[in-house]
């Protein structure tokens, strides 16, 4: 994979946030993101378990379908973020800091 590559697929997430975001105080009857804030972040979280739950269903069957179904998990819960006022990047900085610490570990630091 070139680096231009690697470059454009750490950006994809950001660039769909863009979008979604660009959707949040619309209404727009054709969008489905104008929508899904439209109903709230409850229901929002709601569609996140849902997709969870397929996500792990597709795991079982094929690698295309848990491809997809992953793309749609992320895409919800990218949704739930925004309702959230939580940006990737507030996810990226958490992920950073776990990095170099036993799972282990971090989870006895929650407590």
């Amino acid at each position: 994979m070139s680096k231009n590559q690697k470059n454009n697929q750490e950006t994809v997430i950001e660039r769909l946030f863009e979008i979604i975001q660009s959707r949040k105080n619309v209404n727009d009857e054709q969008s489905y993101t104008s929508q899904l804030f439209k109903s709230g972040a409850p229901e929002i979280a709601k569609k996140v378990g849902e997709e969870a739950v397929e996500t792990v269903i597709a795991a079982l069957t094929s690698p295309s379908q848990l491809a997809s179904e992953s793309a749609d998990l992320i895409y919800h819960l990218l949704v739930l973020w925004s309702a959230s006022n939580i940006k990737p990047s507030d996810v990226w900085k958490e992920l950073e800091r776990r990095q170099g610490m036993s799972g282990i570990k971090e989870k006895s630091l929650r407590k």
